[in-house]
């Protein structure tokens, strides 16, 4: 039996690997060419596009790992059902659930290290990248100006601008936290920026929103304050060295504290974080979800072209991937808390792998 998982799971490894190759590559190709414009139309060296470059493939590494996986076991398996090779075990009495069992140990292994991939090597990779791109950009304050993150470049402001369209924004958000007081919220449904020559500062024209105004004769407290239009100057002269991490650049214990932190400031918007935190989590276990499932796909149809294999596992990665958007969209929302919302995809996975595999099996 040593002999028999062995021989399977070498049946498995090159496919894979082929596999994880090949796709990490097509991915790298698409943002190749963002990066090729940043060298042929603002003259960016090649050395520092390389090390930019270089840090894409861990980040792509993450997404690529579980459709590898899937990908490898249906092809080793496809092939040897077709070669009538899962029927001579059979006929001599090995059951199957023992070449399941080396899978699933398999299994564990990749997704501990897609979780220590997800936790520690993603961040850095991810935030050294972007530290990389936006040191381009330093004498352009606005660059730092980034849809869909709490922004801390700014002096006294914590920003949240949900969409931005050239200089235009949409859904903006600003935060002035302040000792022992109230954080003050100034909220705008649409904005420009632009920036102020010569410093760095950046100059907001708000427009359509509320404002909390300091209370004059009890300065504690806030009064709201409609506006058409609001200006305000935000100053970055105090922190144009640093680059602040995205959630996607924070490892868990980092996401923790600064859930921690903005709750400190009575801000309670941190769904965005709590669904990262999570999504890092459920994720790392895709890669062992993916080989169960892929194992009884190519035992109980094993007479298909590999070309129809490998069509198969697209569409099983392809629905993965759309329920955790959906389910990721979900839980930055609060519709539902992310950390029940981001273990449906992998729900899903799992009762489908236990449901074929025993029909496999038995």
């Amino acid at each position: 039996m040593k002999i028999l998982r062995s021989y399977v799971l070498t049946e498995c490894i090159v496919p894979f690997i082929l596999s994880l190759i090949v796709l990490t590559c097509v991915f790298l190709l698409g943002n190749l060419i963002n990066l090729a414009n940043l060298v042929i139309n603002k003259g960016v060296s090649l050395t520092t596009i390389g090390k930019a470059f270089v840090l894409y493939i861990p980040v792509l590494v993450g997404y690529t790992l579980p459709i590898a996986c899937l990908i490898g076991v249906i092809l080793a398996f496809s092939r040897m059902s077709s070669d009538n090779e899962i029927l001579a075990m059979r006929a001599s009495g090995i059951h199957l659930s023992r070449l399941l069992f080396p899978l699933m140990i398999v299994g564990l292994i990749i997704s501990l290290f897609s979780f220590v991939l997800n936790d520690r090597i993603i961040p850095y990779a991810h935030h050294e990248q972007r530290k990389i791109i936006k040191s381009l950009g330093t004498s352009n304050p606005t660059a730092l100006l980034e849809p869909g993150m709490f922004i801390n470049s700014f002096d006294k402001f914590i920003l949240f601008i949900h969409k931005i369209d050239g200089n235009k924004m949409y859904n903006v958000t600003i935060y002035q936290p302040q000792e022992n007081k109230p954080t003050r919220t100034i909220i705008a449904k649409k904005g420009e920026f632009a920036p102020i020559p010569g410093s760095d500062q950046i100059k907001l024209k708000l427009i359509d929103g509320t404002a909390d105004e300091p209370n004059l004769q009890n300065p504690d407290n806030f009064y709201k304050l409609s506006f058409k239009q609001y200006f305000m100057t935000l100053d970055l002269s105090q922190k144009n060295q640093t680059v602040d991490k995205k959630p996607k650049s924070m490892t868990l214990k980092e996401l923790e504290n600064e859930m921690i932190r903005l709750e400190r400031f009575y801000i309670k918007d941190t769904g965005k974080l709590r669904t990262e935190y999570f999504r890092k989590i459920t994720f790392s276990f895709a890669p062992f979800f993916f080989i169960l499932l892929g194992f009884p796909l190519a035992v109980i149809t094993n007479k298909r072209e590999k070309s129809a294999n490998v069509v198969l596992a697209i569409i099983c990665v392809a629905i993965y991937y759309l329920l955790s958007l959906g389910c990721e969209a979900l839980g930055i929302k609060n519709v539902v808390d992310p950390a029940v919302i981001m273990w449906g995809p992998n729900l899903v996975a799992a009762v489908a792998a236990v449901i074929l595999n025993i029909r496999c099996v038995s």
